[in-house]
Protein backbone atom coordinates (compact mmCIF):
# COMPACT_ATOMS: atom_id res chain seq x y z
CA UNK A 1 0.00 0.00 0.00
CA UNK A 2 1.36 3.22 -1.15
CA UNK A 3 -0.89 5.82 1.02
CA UNK A 4 -3.29 4.45 3.83
CA UNK A 5 -6.77 6.20 4.58
CA UNK A 6 -5.00 8.56 7.54
CA UNK A 7 -2.79 10.30 4.52
CA UNK A 8 -5.48 10.27 1.74
CA UNK A 9 -6.41 13.68 1.84
CA UNK A 10 -3.27 14.76 1.41
CA UNK A 11 -3.52 13.98 -2.25
CA UNK A 12 -6.97 15.44 -3.20
CA UNK A 13 -8.66 17.98 -2.76
CA UNK A 14 -11.98 16.46 -0.46
CA UNK A 15 -12.73 16.44 2.87
CA UNK A 16 -14.36 14.59 5.03
CA UNK A 17 -17.43 13.68 4.19
CA UNK A 18 -17.26 13.30 0.76
CA UNK A 19 -13.30 11.48 0.28
CA UNK A 20 -14.48 8.00 -1.45
CA UNK A 21 -11.13 7.14 -1.35
CA UNK A 22 -8.95 5.64 1.38
CA UNK A 23 -6.04 3.99 -0.07
CA UNK A 24 -3.34 3.72 -3.11
CA UNK A 25 -2.55 0.33 -4.12
CA UNK A 26 -0.78 0.83 -6.65
CA UNK A 27 0.38 3.40 -8.71
CA UNK A 28 2.27 4.62 -12.41
CA UNK A 29 2.12 6.78 -15.75
CA UNK A 30 -0.77 4.62 -16.61
CA UNK A 31 -2.13 3.16 -14.39
CA UNK A 32 -3.66 3.51 -10.62
CA UNK A 33 -5.42 1.15 -7.85
CA UNK A 34 -7.22 2.78 -5.24
CA UNK A 35 -9.21 0.97 -2.10
CA UNK A 36 -12.34 2.30 -0.41
CA UNK A 37 -14.63 1.05 2.47
CA UNK A 38 -18.31 2.08 1.95
CA UNK A 39 -19.31 3.07 5.30
CA UNK A 40 -22.89 3.17 6.48
CA UNK A 41 -22.93 6.32 7.33
CA UNK A 42 -21.58 7.83 3.96
CA UNK A 43 -22.80 10.44 2.55
CA UNK A 44 -23.95 8.55 -1.08
CA UNK A 45 -25.35 5.30 0.82
CA UNK A 46 -28.86 4.54 0.45
CA UNK A 47 -30.83 1.81 1.41
CA UNK A 48 -27.55 0.17 2.96
CA UNK A 49 -26.04 0.27 -0.84
CA UNK A 50 -23.33 3.21 -2.14
CA UNK A 51 -25.87 4.89 -5.06
CA UNK A 52 -24.21 5.24 -8.80
CA UNK A 53 -23.18 9.11 -7.49
CA UNK A 54 -21.01 7.74 -5.35
CA UNK A 55 -19.45 5.63 -7.33
CA UNK A 56 -18.68 8.32 -10.06
CA UNK A 57 -16.92 10.70 -7.31
CA UNK A 58 -15.06 7.57 -6.44
CA UNK A 59 -13.69 7.28 -9.72
CA UNK A 60 -12.91 10.86 -10.39
CA UNK A 61 -11.06 10.94 -6.71
CA UNK A 62 -9.04 7.96 -7.45
CA UNK A 63 -7.97 9.82 -10.45
CA UNK A 64 -7.67 12.80 -8.52
CA UNK A 65 -5.43 10.90 -5.98
CA UNK A 66 -3.12 9.69 -9.34
CA UNK A 67 -2.72 13.80 -10.13
CA UNK A 68 -1.71 14.39 -5.86
CA UNK A 69 0.55 11.34 -6.10
CA UNK A 70 2.68 11.92 -8.88
CA UNK A 71 2.96 16.10 -7.94
CA UNK A 72 4.22 14.56 -4.52
CA UNK A 73 6.65 12.34 -6.27
CA UNK A 74 7.98 15.74 -7.78
CA UNK A 75 8.06 17.37 -4.75
CA UNK A 76 5.01 19.93 -5.96
CA UNK A 77 1.82 21.46 -4.50
CA UNK A 78 -1.17 19.02 -5.27
CA UNK A 79 -3.20 20.87 -7.77
CA UNK A 80 -6.60 20.84 -8.34
CA UNK A 81 -8.70 19.27 -11.18
CA UNK A 82 -11.65 19.21 -12.88
CA UNK A 83 -14.22 16.75 -14.48
CA UNK A 84 -14.98 17.63 -18.09
CA UNK A 85 -17.04 14.85 -18.65
CA UNK A 86 -18.11 11.79 -17.92
CA UNK A 87 -19.27 9.22 -20.87
CA UNK A 88 -20.04 5.54 -21.63
CA UNK A 89 -21.05 5.10 -17.69
CA UNK A 90 -22.39 1.70 -16.89
CA UNK A 91 -23.56 0.93 -13.64
CA UNK A 92 -23.90 -3.49 -13.00
CA UNK A 93 -24.28 -3.42 -9.11
CA UNK A 94 -24.57 -1.21 -6.48
CA UNK A 95 -21.37 -2.32 -3.27
CA UNK A 96 -23.64 -2.69 0.02
CA UNK A 97 -22.57 -0.55 3.07
CA UNK A 98 -20.32 -2.02 5.47
CA UNK A 99 -18.10 -4.00 1.96
CA UNK A 100 -14.95 -2.81 0.51
CA UNK A 101 -13.88 -1.91 -3.29
CA UNK A 102 -10.70 -1.39 -5.49
CA UNK A 103 -10.68 1.10 -8.60
CA UNK A 104 -8.47 0.93 -11.55
CA UNK A 105 -7.67 4.20 -13.65
CA UNK A 106 -6.30 3.35 -16.74
CA UNK A 107 -4.66 6.66 -18.46
CA UNK A 108 -6.30 6.64 -22.32
CA UNK A 109 -4.78 9.80 -23.22
CA UNK A 110 -2.94 13.07 -21.71
CA UNK A 111 -2.72 16.25 -23.93
CA UNK A 112 -2.22 20.24 -22.70
CA UNK A 113 -3.37 19.14 -19.38
CA UNK A 114 -6.64 16.61 -20.54
CA UNK A 115 -6.67 13.55 -19.46
CA UNK A 116 -9.16 11.03 -20.76
CA UNK A 117 -9.06 7.67 -18.00
CA UNK A 118 -11.15 4.57 -17.84
CA UNK A 119 -12.13 3.88 -14.53
CA UNK A 120 -13.27 0.64 -13.24
CA UNK A 121 -14.81 -0.13 -9.88
CA UNK A 122 -14.49 -4.22 -8.86
CA UNK A 123 -15.36 -6.17 -5.42
CA UNK A 124 -14.18 -9.25 -4.89
CA UNK A 125 -13.11 -9.85 -8.81
CA UNK A 126 -16.35 -8.64 -9.97
CA UNK A 127 -16.81 -5.06 -12.49
CA UNK A 128 -19.34 -3.35 -10.70
CA UNK A 129 -19.37 -0.13 -12.64
CA UNK A 130 -16.76 1.62 -15.12
CA UNK A 131 -16.92 4.77 -17.29
CA UNK A 132 -14.83 7.50 -19.10
CA UNK A 133 -13.68 10.69 -17.82
CA UNK A 134 -12.50 13.72 -19.13
CA UNK A 135 -10.12 15.73 -15.96
CA UNK A 136 -8.36 18.95 -16.85
CA UNK A 137 -5.37 19.96 -14.65
CA UNK A 138 -4.84 23.54 -14.82
CA UNK A 139 -1.06 23.92 -16.36
CA UNK A 140 1.51 26.08 -14.48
Amino acid sequence: MLVTKEEITQYIPQRPPIVMVHRLLRADDAELRTGFDVEPDNVFVENGVLMPPGLVENIAQSAAVRVGYLAKQRNEPVPIGYIGGVSNLEVLELPAAGTSIETLIAIEREVMGATIAKGSVFQDGRLLAECEMKIFVPQK
